[in-house]
């Protein structure tokens, strides 16, 4: 495996902009200065901690990234950190690396998620392949989260006649029935119906519809 100078333990909050970032925890410190250094010409960002603790007190980005995990640490288990991670920092895709690893602890981790199961000494080419992977899965999360909380804003920003309308809408009744429903004109459904698709952007009902499912929405 490829060599190079030692890893930071510490850093500040990395820039959206500045790339994906490759973080790593081991105590070995052979591994980390070997990984960091093959991480970088890669062209990715790494940032390598001997301890748990330590990588869960650094302030992290706010970018595509994902984790090198080894099993055994000296504070916790790798396995331990991928739970904790699994709930603060979902999107943060996790490999595991690990000397001794055995089929149940492989399983045990790709069941809770962790994108790959390496048993060292590993193929460095087989670790930047997982890497690719789990930067992209990491990017198309971010994407799919940022697009999620633009759907909450804008249903957040309608009034609360316009949320009742918009459930009613795309529950299938018609404007008459929906008037019917809430004891207004059709004429003032159609204008609430109106703001409801200009607010949310929908370009069609189908698309109000699709929306109202990501949101959860129930007549």
């Amino acid at each position: 495996m490829h060599q190079s100078v030692k890893g930071n333990e510490t850093g500040p909050l990395a820039p959206q902009n500045a790339g994906p970032v490759v973080y790593v925890v081991d105590d070995d410190i052979s591994v980390r200065e070997s990984l960091e250094g093959l991480i970088r010409e890669a062209g990715w960002r790494p940032t390598t901690f001997a301890s748990a603790g330590s990588f869960l007190s650094h302030q992290h980005t706010a970018g595509p990234s994902c984790l090198i995990l080894d099993v055994s640490l000296p504070d916790q288990s790798g396995l331990d950190l991928q739970r904790r991670i699994a709930v603060e920092r979902a999107n943060m895709p996790i490999i595991f690396i690990t000397g001794y690893g055995d089929i149940p602890m492989s399983v045990r981790a790709i069941k809770a998620g962790a994108v790959e199961f390496l048993t060292k000494p590993f193929d460095d080419e087989a670790l930047l392949d997982a890497i690719r992977g789990a930067l992209k899965h990491s990017a198309n999360s971010l994407d799919a989260a940022a697009d999620a909380q633009v759907l909450k804003d804008r249903y957040v920003a309608l009034s609360r006649r316009e949320r009742e309308v918009m459930a009613l809408v795309v529950a299938g009744l018609l404007n008459k029935q929906v008037g019917g429903e809430l004891g207004i004109s059709e004429i003032t459904v159609k204008a609430h119906r109106g703001r409801v698709m200009q607010k949310m952007k929908a370009r069609s009902l189908a698309d109000l519809v699709t929306m109202a499912a990501k949101l959860g929405i129930e007549r």
